[in-house]
C-alpha cells in the first residue's frame, strides 16, 4: 500500500500551534471516517479515536494507546504597535538564528495574512560587526504584513496565532516542510490504521489513537488523554534528531537517515520499557524492516505522559529521524517513514 504523500503534505501545511490545533483536527476527522469505531474530542482538544479488536485475543484484550501530537511550534500575537508591526510570544522552542527573514502566516478571525518576520535593528549596510553578530531573542522579532497600520489593527488581535509559512517540497528521496514535527506522527497513525483495516488476520488489541494537543509546551494534551484511555501499553510517535549532517560528530547524530525506523531507548522525558524495545526490534527483524535503536540526550515526547498517567503503563517511543528539526526545512527520508509505518503496523498486528 503506497503512502498517501498528498495527505502528508496537507497535514504539514495546515496551521496549528499549541492550543489552536482545530484546523489540523478537522483535517484528521475528515481523513479518518470509516477507519475507527469511535471518535471524540476531549476537553483539551485532543482527538481520540478507537479501533476495536478484529480478531479474538488469547486472553485479556490489551489496550494500546498511540500518541501523535497535532501542534507545531509557532507564536501568539502579544502586541500591534502604532506602525502596524506585530510583536509575538513563542509557543514552543526556537533557535532564533533560524527566524531571520522568515515568511509567516498570521491566522485571525478575519482571515489569514501572509507577512515577513525579522528582528529589529539596522540592515547590514549600516550596522557594525558587533550589531550583526548579536543573536536576538524572540521578543526582538516583529512581523510586517506590508499593510497600512489601521488595517492591521482592525484585522489582528492579541491572541491570534502565527506559523512559519513555507511550501511543502518532495524530492526523489526526501520530504521537506515546516511542521513535520509532528504531523509526521499524525500521518503514521492514520496510515497504520488504514493498513490494519485491510490487513489479513487483523489485530487482537484495542487501539486508541490519540491526536494530542499542546505537546510542544509540555505534553499537556497527552496527559489528560492518557488518564482517560487507561492503556496497558503506550506508544509515543514522534520525530527525532537525524544529525547526520556536516558539523555534528558521528557520536552525536542520534539517528542516521536511510537506516530505517527509530526505536527510542531513552530521551530526557522517559526511559522506554526494555521489553517493548526488544519486541519492536524482534518484529523488525522478523519482517526484515530496517531499524535503528537511538538515545536522545535532550527532548521528549508524549509517551512520557502515558507512562506516568494513572497507575502507569509500559511505554516506548517509535520515531523517525528528521533533519533540521524546529525549522521550516525539516527533512525526512521517504524510506524511513515507510519503514516506521510498516514496523508499527506489524507490531500492532502481533499483539495477542
Amino acid at each position: 500500500m503506497a503512502m498517501d504523500i498528498d495527505l502528508f503534505r496537507r497535514l504539514c501545511e495546515t496551521p496549528g500551534v499549541p492550543g489552536r490545533e482545530e484546523r489540523v483536527r478537522a483535517l484528521i476527522e475528515r481523513e479518518t471516517k470509516g477507519v475507527f469505531d469511535a471518535r471524540e474530542t476531549d476537553a483539551m482538544g485532543s482527538y481520540i479515536c478507537t479501533r476495536k479488536p478484529t480478531r479474538k485475543a488469547k486472553g485479556k484484550v490489551t489496550r494500546v494507546m498511540l500518541a501523535a501530537h497535532m501542534d507545531e511550534i509557532g507564536f501568539f500575537v502579544r502586541h500591534v504597535d502604532d506602525a502596524g508591526m506585530i510583536w509575538v510570544n513563542a509557543a514552543g522552542g526556537f533557535d532564533t538564528r533560524n527566524l531571520f527573514a522568515s515568511r509567516v502566516l498570521v491566522c485571525t478571525k478575519k482571515g489569514d495574512f501572509k507577512g515577513v518576520m525579522n528582528p529589529g535593528g539596522k540592515p547590514i549596510h549600516i550596522s557594525s560587526e558587533a550589531e550583526r553578530t548579536k543573536v536576538p531573542g524572540v521578543e526582538e522579532f516583529f512581523i510586517d504584513l506590508g499593510r497600512d497600520a489601521d488595517e492591521v489593527k482592525k484585522s489582528v488581535e492579541i491572541g491570534d496565532f502565527v506559523v512559519l509559512d513555507t511550501p511543502f517540497l518532495e524530492t526523489p528521496k526526501k520530504l521537506v516542510s515546516k511542521a513535520i514535527d509532528n504531523r509526521l506522527a499524525c500521518f503514521i497513525a492514520i496510515e497504520c490504521s488504514r493498513r490494519l483495516a485491510k490487513k489479513k488476520g487483523g489485530h487482537a488489541c484495542e487501539i486508541v489513537a490519540a491526536f494530542t494537543t499542546q505537546e510542544e509546551v509540555g505534553l499537556r494534551g497527552a496527559q489528560t488523554a492518557a488518564y482517560a484511555a487507561k492503556a496497558d501499553i503506550g506508544i509515543g510517535l514522534d520525530v527525532t534528531l537525524a544529525c547526520d549532517t556536516p558539523g555534528v560528530p558521528d557520536n552525536q547524530r542520534v539517528t542516521k537517515q536511510g537506516l530505517g525506523a527509530g526505536i527510542m531507548v531513552q530521551d530526557s522525558s522517559m526511559i522506554s520499557d526494555h521489553t517493548l524495545v526488544e519486541e519492536f526490534c524482534a518484529t523488525a527483524r522478523k519482517h526484515r524492516i530496517p531499524h535503528q535503536k537511538c538515545i536522545l540526550p535532550r527532548g521528549g515526547q508524549d509517551g512520557a505522559a502515558i507512562q506516568r498517567a494513572g497507575v502507569g503503563a509500559r511505554c516506548v517511543a517509535i520515531v523517525t529521524g528528521t533533519r533540521y528539526i524546529h525549522t521550516t526545512t525539516e527533512m525526512v527520508d521517504k524510506d524511513d517513514l515507510e519503514h516506521t509505518i510498516e514496523l508499527l503496523t506489524e507490531w500492532l498486528a502481533s499483539v495477542s
